[in-house]
């Protein structure tokens, strides 16, 4: 967004214009209403001032560069996490996944400048036993595309367990457990190795995995996320970091509708 956006408002009804600019997958709610105080949103010309505002048919709805340039400032950080981090805020003694974005552990052709200002939020869970895929981002859009209510995204694990894995075991790990009294949504769950398991999942329950698992009298020993939506762990060794290129952004956004 380096030059001025612009587009027409054609909804049939009025709509408040935060909502509508996230709706649009230009930046999120909170997003447009820091651009809308910051005085980088125009309505037919004119400065957008109220929070509130709402646009009607027919009217132009106008960004500045300056609303481009803050929008393309954020950051988001593809991430291999180490058994022993948290993804999260960390509690005393904990270390957060944070702590891996140094110049010394970024990872292949594309380089960015780390800043330990950066205040990056996980997009999903990844707790301190799990290694793996982990998203760092300050992007709002992208931040609902993978974990809103109606992402579409699979992630994919790869998981080593202790105990028998006999086809009925199997069978209720696809569909049949449920958590905290909520029925969980079905999975594809298959073999890949001895005492090995794939699990693509499209929800994240704090901890699914090893509580599915113990649900069936099995205990996870190890567990890795290869996979969100289209974007691949790959390559990227343990501990290290890069930055997620605009095209795999654009992928994740358009496949989790």
């Amino acid at each position: 967004m380096h030059v001025n956006w612009t587009r027409i408002f054609n909804g049939p009804e009025p709509v408040r214009i935060n909502k509508w600019l996230a709706q649009e997958g230009v930046c999120s709610r909170r997003e447009a209403e820091a651009l809308i105080a910051a005085g980088h949103v125009r309505v037919n010309g004119e400065p957008v001032k109220d929070l509130g505002h709402k646009i009607s048919t027919g009217q132009t709805i106008t960004l500045a560069k300056a609303a481009g340039a803050a929008l393309e400032a954020q950051v988001t950080l593809v991430v291999h996490k180490p058994v022993g981090l948290v993804s999260a805020q960390p509690e005393p003694g904990q270390i957060p996944a944070a702590r891996l974005l140094t110049r010394e552990r970024q990872w292949g052709p594309v380089r960015i400048a780390p800043d330990p200002a950066w205040r990056v939020a996980p997009l999903g869970r990844l707790d301190m036993d799990s290694r793996g895929l982990l998203l760092l981002s300050q992007d709002g859009v992208l931040t609902k595309a993978i974990i809103g209510p109606l992402s579409k995204l699979e992630k994919e694990y790869h998981v080593t367990l202790a105990g028998q894995l006999a086809p009925q075991k199997i069978k209720l790990l696809r569909h049949g457990l449920s958590l905290d009294g909520r029925a969980l949504k079905p999975a594809k769950v298959e073999e890949i190795g001895q005492g090995r398991l794939r699990f693509v999942l499209t929800e994240g329950r704090n901890r699914q995995i090893r509580r599915m698992a113990e649900a069936v009298g099995l205990q996870v020993t190890d567990l890795i996320r290869v996979r969100i939506g289209p974007l691949q762990l790959g390559e990227l060794p343990e501990g290290r970091w890069r930055p997620l290129t605009d095209s795999e952004r654009a992928t994740l956004i358009a496949q989790s509708k």
